[in-house]
């Protein structure tokens, strides 16, 4: 474990420095319904939670990062301190998660995985967006990020969707630009 927590100090500036642009290629993804409940893992701040209020029923941030959580609750979102390896919901609780620029700081993917499917409910929908490692400015922030002694390892997208093995899912990967989505649909 680090000793330093690089988002609980950068959390004050997070929303400053990361401008989130592309919400309709992912909303279009997500297909919210007002009904529903959306997990958003890893989401921090809230910078893209904020853009699903009155498209879903209920919103909450699990994030292991107290600032960053913080800085979440301030948009009045609901959070929740957590990791997505042990998500501290019951098995089926959400219609909807997303996982934003995070799965590539998670400690055990496989086990992120499980959890995933674990609270998302039968018919609901994950998707996870990540930065795609096959363009090279990708692959120096990953440099980056392993200089700055982070916790990341960037999925080539195949890879990612093979992580879903046989857990009774049907995936798609969308793409645009440096960036891909696997849409994970739970049967």
């Amino acid at each position: 474990m680090n000793l330093f927590d690089h988002f609980d100090f950068i959390a004050p500036y997070y929303d400053q420095i990361f401008i989130r642009q592309g919400v309709p290629l992912l909303a279009e993804f997500v297909a919210p319904d007002p009904a529903q409940r959306l997990l958003d893992v890893g989401g921090g701040t809230g910078r893209v939670a904020q853009f699903f209020v009155g498209r879903v029923a209920q919103i909450c941030i699990l994030d292991p990062s107290p600032r960053m959580l913080t800085e979440g609750g301030r948009k009045g979102i609901c959070v929740t301190r957590g990791e997505a390896e042990r998500i501290p919901f019951g098995a089926s609780t959400f219609d909807r998660i997303i996982v934003v620029d995070a799965f590539h700081h998670m400690r055990d993917h496989r086990q992120a995985v499980r959890e995933f499917m674990r609270v998302l409910r039968p018919g609901g929908r994950l998707v996870i967006e990540e930065p795609d490692i096959a363009h090279r400015a990708i692959k120096l922030i990953a440099l980056a990020e392993k200089l700055l002694l982070m916790r990341s390892r960037f999925f080539p997208a195949q890879e990612l969707a093979g992580l879903f093995g046989q857990l009774g899912a049907h995936l798609r990967i969308e793409r645009n630009g440096h960036v891909y989505w696997l849409v994970v649909d739970k049967t």
